[in-house]
């Protein structure tokens, strides 16, 4: 009777395993199905994407209605900025967003929107020790990403932490950027401060309230499968 016990038992167990291992497998299964889906979507929407850019640059219909007629190689921009009690200067006016091939002359140095390059910068996290074009960084604010610059005035304490905190946060990106008023700048789409240090409190508030923020014309957007310079 025991030995009979003990048969059942082990039998069991066996039967339990070999449960859990089919359903793992399952797991497993649906897991490459999703991904396998989802890969098949994304290529349709940036193959769907690509085909649009082309048709309205080609008929001129994908020009935003709000900026100037004939702006083509200008920023499209109209306004200025205003200074909040935060420090946070926010562009009252218009940015426009026309897709254009030729280099824009921006009003403010880093841009903050504008007429931009149909191709926009990685963004996940990528921090560049050169020097970006405007016209794909402004894509990339666009698409809700955070742009952290900083001048040969910035400190190497300040760059380096600054940089650590890019590389984990996806949605933004970090290059140098000599033409600017302040040695650390932080820029989304209207929005930019300037930062004292990578300590200053406004880094962080800056990050959570702009990154993927309310301001972001295309949220959820790509921030990888652009350019990477």
């Amino acid at each position: 009777m025991g030995s009979g016990k003990n048969n059942s038992t082990a039998a069991r167990k066996a039967r339990i395993e070999e449960m859990r291992r089919a359903e793992q497998a399952r797991e497993r299964r649906n897991r490459v199905l999703t991904v396998a889906a989802s890969a098949v979507v994304v290529v349709g929407l940036v193959v769907g994407g690509v085909v649009l850019v082309r048709s309205q640059d080609d008929s001129g219909s994908g020009k935003d209605l709000s900026s100037p007629s004939g702006d083509a190689k200008g920023s499209g921009n109209t306004g200025h900025f205003t200074t909040g009690k935060d420090g946070v200067k926010t562009w009252s006016g218009k940015l426009a967003r026309t897709h254009v091939t030729t280099k824009v002359s921006y009003p403010m140095h880093p841009p903050v929107g504008g007429n931009h390059n149909p191709v926009w910068l990685n963004c996940n996290g990528d921090v560049y020790t050169e020097p970006v074009a405007n016209e794909n960084a402004v894509h990339s604010l666009e698409h809700g990403a955070v742009w952290v610059t900083y001048t040969g005035k910035a400190p190497k304490a300040d760059v380096d932490a600054l940089a650590a905190k890019v590389k984990k946060t996806p949605y933004s990106l970090m290059s140098p950027y000599e033409n600017q008023d302040a040695p650390l700048l932080l820029s989304a789409w209207g929005h930019q401060v300037a930062v004292k240090s990578a300590k200053d409190p406004e880094v962080d508030k800056f990050f959570a309230a702009y990154v993927q923020g309310p301001q972001t014309p295309e949220p959820g957007a790509s921030c990888t499968g652009g350019v990477m310079k």
